[in-house]
């Protein structure tokens, strides 16, 4: 089937009565594709051979109830996502709380009503095809990161450091996990303007010149018209971090010249990570930096490029850095690739 055929997504009824899988077929076959299994042992075969995109489980059915059944398919990787509704007769006898924690997302009652079996379907579906939209979103925006990375650093292990920098930095300065999450995601669009650097500037293996440095600089400013008019918080972080990453503390940065806290901390932090990554990097330009020669240039400059108190964080919190150093090295990234030709 092209990609361009989008199917309908397929549900698996688990019963082990004909009469309510016959049932549950009239009320969903006109909007979804069925499949059906009448034990608990034949739908986690059937799960083996399908892609399904949402369970209707019965509890109450010989060999294995449907507890044991949904246990087993969020134990399984490729199941586990799955959203689980378990339809049962028997609402004022079960244990609710036990279905929720096994990790079913809903209960329907016996005898079931079309109308209210339609909605919870469509209901927990849509918020299948969310997950999924959200994913599509991030896979893109790593993309992009590493797009602009290309030309100076072809894994784009560059990004996916310094993002993780900024996440253990974030969470250390008291940001939530979530508003982390975000930052580390957004700060993967940081040089996102460097697309439009010639490459003669990129890749100078030597100091540049004041017409070059100036043409370099624009790459904050060209990085934030592409990230501009933002119609997601994503985005709209992403924009503050492209625009706002090479401020200084003093005043001294660009392209604005902000000082102090007039620099929103998501550019505070993104410039702490940045510039240690680069330094530790090798570059066409520079040899790497040992961590120890790198921090002490964070210390040198703690009230002057950076935010003092985020560079004493950033020293607090170094175990955590170099072991995302580590895990997104180069030669993991090279040893990766090689293992999948």
């Amino acid at each position: 089937m092209s990609l361009l055929t989008k199917a309908l997504p397929r549900i698996l009824i688990v019963d082990d009565e004909p009469a309510n899988l016959k049932v549950l077929r009239q009320v969903l076959q006109d909007s979804y594709r069925l499949s059906f299994a009448r034990s608990g042992a034949d739908a986690l075969a059937l799960l083996e051979k399908e892609h399904i995109d949402l369970i209707l489980l019965d509890i109450m059915m010989p060999d294995m109830t449907g507890f044991e059944v949904c246990e087993q398919i969020k134990a399984r990787p490729h199941t586990a996502r799955i959203p689980v509704i378990f339809v049962t007769a028997l609402k004022d006898t079960i244990d609710e709380e036990t279905g929720f924690n096994l990790g079913a997302v809903d209960y329907i009652t016996k005898p079931i009503v079309p109308v209210i079996v339609r909605a919870r379907v469509k209901t927990h579906l849509s918020l299948v095809q969310a997950d999924v939209l959200k994913e599509t979103q991030v896979d893109l925006i790593q993309r992009l990161g590493r797009a602009a990375e290309y030309k100076d650093n072809e894994t784009g292990m560059h990004v996916q450091r310094m993002s993780h920098y900024s996440y253990v930095l974030a969470l250390a300065a008291g940001i939530d996990e979530e508003a982390a999450n975000e930052l580390l995601l957004a700060a993967q669009m940081h040089d996102l303007g460097k697309i439009a650097i010639p490459d003669n500037i990129l890749l100078k293996p030597g100091r540049l010149d004041e017409g070059e440095f100036q043409q370099m600089k624009a790459h904050a400013q060209i990085g934030a018209d592409i990230l501009s008019n933002p119609q997601s918080q994503l985005v709209a972080l992403a924009h503050s971090i492209a625009i706002t990453h090479h401020e200084k503390w003093d005043g001294s940065g660009y392209p604005k010249g902000l000082k102090g806290e007039e620099i929103p901390l998501e550019g505070r932090i993104a410039a702490v990570a940045d510039v240690f990554d680069a330094l530790t990097s090798e570059r066409p330009y520079k040899a790497a930096w040992s961590v120890e020669e790198a921090v002490h240039l964070l210390e040198e400059e703690a009230g002057k490029h950076f935010d003092p108190e985020l560079v004493r964080l950033f020293k607090q919190e170094l175990p955590k850095i170099i072991d995302f150093k580590n895990q997104f090295a180069e030669q993991n990234f090279y040893i990766s690739s090689a293992s999948n030709q």
